[in-house]
């Protein structure tokens, strides 16, 4: 499983871990009972701290995205579509309400921010 991190970001390791995975199991790349890697070997394939993964996966916990079996590991937990929507929606409210700080603070308007948007959703659907 590829992870991409970005030591420099400001975002501390473990939730860029934390959210490559929990993304991966809302898009459904990451199945209902899915193992995620062990802790040790995420760690080791990473280049991370155990302590960092172990963060990142209780996390996943405290999000009820994965269980944690003891002596067994960490599987993807079945997602009820009402929540995976109700997620869904609060991390696109917390993007736009970024965006539109951001647009605030660029002295971007409305109309060039709607834009972009049907500029980005143009993109997707290509």
């Amino acid at each position: 499983m590829h992870i991409p991190l970005d030591p420099s970001a400001p975002e501390p390791i473990y939730e860029q871990i934390r959210a490559c995975l929990a993304d991966a199991i809302l898009r459904g790349d990451l199945a209902s009972g899915d193992p995620l890697p062990s802790i040790r070997i995420l760690a080791r394939d990473l280049r991370v701290s155990v302590i960092t993964t172990t963060r990142a996966y209780n996390e996943l916990v405290a999000d009820g995205l994965v269980d944690a079996v003891r002596g067994k590991g960490v599987f993807v937990r079945a997602q009820e579509r009402d929540q995976v929507r109700r997620r869904a929606l609060e991390r696109i409210d917390s993007a736009l309400a970024d965006a539109v700080s951001a647009a605030r603070t660029g002295g971007i308007g409305a109309d060039e921010l709607r834009d972009r948007l049907a500029h980005a959703l143009d993109e997707e659907n290509r």
